[in-house]
């Protein structure tokens, strides 16, 4: 399916004159924007983020100076990099990070986690202590799908949801499968998944079709979030700002509030995550950001 045609299978109510988005959701847009970003890749030597401790901190200064006051480090996790990067060694590596930023007074926050590929074998890793969660809290996983090949993951949804785990997509928009179809999406959001969608993506950072299909994955019925994806200071550089004002441009201040901060923050706090179909329902009003 091209991205072109999501805009119809999605039904997005904005051709109708009001997004989905501005019809259900108060939220507070005056107070200055602190955002939570929950895929990075700041930790130095463990993947194909920075080289070195000083690139580590030049990318987290330059995600302060974004607007970031937390970021989750999620370098990758199976897939070619198998179980090297385990648990263990991320855990001491946000911590040291961490006593860096604090000596340099860079007010960032670092928690751990792990861009996790898909595996038949997550959930016993996940029980075993292998792979992380976000902000190793235990309630959300990001787990990034083949780029070239879709595949079905409702039965390891399904074994996540009785686990009590939710699983984030990440970066739905840039693979090069296309869309997921509306019957897999309707399927997937029986077991709470949601979507991490990348904020370069927007702009364009990966190109049209990507930059297509971020817009109107915010109109399916899956709750999206975005982050950095950030690996440097250059070519994958933070850009959660230039998003927010972008999405607020096109789809409103509280949509862009939504995806943007409560979202992000809602995963780090282990809360459920926001939907156009349930922002009523979650008295979603007076949020303060």
């Amino acid at each position: 399916m091209k991205a072109t045609l999501l805009k119809h299978v999605f039904h997005r109510t904005e051709r109708h004159g009001t997004s989905a988005w501005q019809q259900k959701v108060t939220v507070d847009t005056q107070n200055p924007k602190k955002f939570a970003d929950i895929h990075c890749h700041c930790l130095f030597g463990l993947d194909d983020g920075p080289a070195t401790l000083a690139g580590s901190v030049a990318l987290c200064s330059m995600l302060a100076k974004d607007g970031v006051e937390v970021v989750v480090a999620t370098p990758h996790q199976m897939g070619r990099y198998g179980l090297r990067n385990e648990p263990e060694i991320i855990r001491r590596a946000v911590f040291d990070l961490n006593k860096e930023l604090q000596r340099q007074d860079i007010r960032l926050e670092v928690l751990p986690g792990g861009d996790v590929h898909v595996d038949e074998r997550l959930c016993e890793l996940l029980s075993e202590d292998k792979i992380l969660t976000v902000a190793d809290k235990g309630k959300y996983l990001l787990v990034e799908l083949p780029f070239e090949v879709f595949i079905d993951i409702e039965p390891m949804l399904r074994r996540f949801s009785g686990m009590g785990v939710n699983v984030i997509i990440s970066h739905p928009e840039r693979y090069v499968f296309s869309a997921i179809s509306e019957e897999v999406l309707d399927r997937w959001s029986n077991y709470s998944v949601g979507f991490q969608l990348t904020a370069g993506s927007f702009r364009g950072d990966f190109g049209k079709k990507a930059q297509d299909l971020a817009w109107d994955y915010l109109h399916t019925s899956v709750p999206c979030c975005l982050a950095t994806d950030s690996h440097d200071t250059r070519s994958r550089k933070p850009r959660m700002r230039q998003a927010y004002e972008m999405i607020a441009a096109k789809e409103g201040q509280q949509a862009a509030t939504v995806v943007c901060v409560e979202n992000p923050q809602r995963i780090i706090r282990s809360e459920s995550m926001l939907s156009h179909r349930n922002f009523d329902k979650a008295g979603f009003g007076n949020a303060k950001v």
